[in-house]
């Protein structure tokens, strides 16, 4: 049984596990999407999220902080510098993790994580979809609607038909006198 185990040791010792997830974390900093396997990404998720979080206090005692998990001086760098400032206005869940299929070798499962606010291929999509409305509200909507073509047509377009039927009587009068010549 699996009581009070929290975290998966992804069969290796702690200092190998700590060392690949540092690795995995500064590469997915510094690359923005990687490719490995499911039960890896779920770990790595819980480690560089935490570390997303911090990079919004750009403090040297955050830096300090974030360089002792990472060990790369690189990807500390170019975490306090670009992604944080994209992942400002998000709460939290700043890694997506896509499945990808089986690996041909071990049929492991496979999959890509990556940074969320650096997919421009979903976030272009997010712009297209429309907001959803309730039901409600829309059958509020389409009362309006039929409410709306049941109404006349507002003052001002009756007194322009009558001006405009009270200006044909008029031309009908000098077409008249016109065709019709006092001698």
């Amino acid at each position: 049984m699996r009581h009070q185990k929290r975290i998966n040791h992804l069969g290796r010792t702690s200092a190998h596990r700590k060392a690949m997830l540092s690795n995995m974390a500064s590469s997915l900093i510094l690359h923005k999407r990687i490719t490995t396997t499911l039960a890896k990404a779920k770990a790595l998720r819980s480690y560089v999220e935490p570390l997303i979080t911090r990079s919004k206090d750009d403090s040297t005692h955050s830096r300090r902080v974030v360089f002792s998990y990472l060990q790369n001086k690189e990807a500390v760098s170019e975490l306090f510098r670009e992604v944080s400032k994209k992942i400002m206005e998000r709460p939290g869940g700043y890694t997506r993790i896509l499945k990808t299929g089986m690996r041909a070798g071990d049929n492991a499962d496979m999959c890509f994580i990556e940074l969320v606010d650096y997919n421009e291929a979903m976030l272009g999509k997010k712009e297209e979809v429309k907001a959803k409305t309730t039901r409600r509200s829309r059958k509020k909507k389409e009362e309006e609607e039929t409410a709306e073509a049941k109404t006349p047509a507002p003052k001002e377009e009756k007194e322009v038909k009558k001006s405009k039927k009270a200006a044909k009587p008029a031309e009908e009068e000098d077409s008249s006198t016109e065709e019709n010549p006092v001698i």
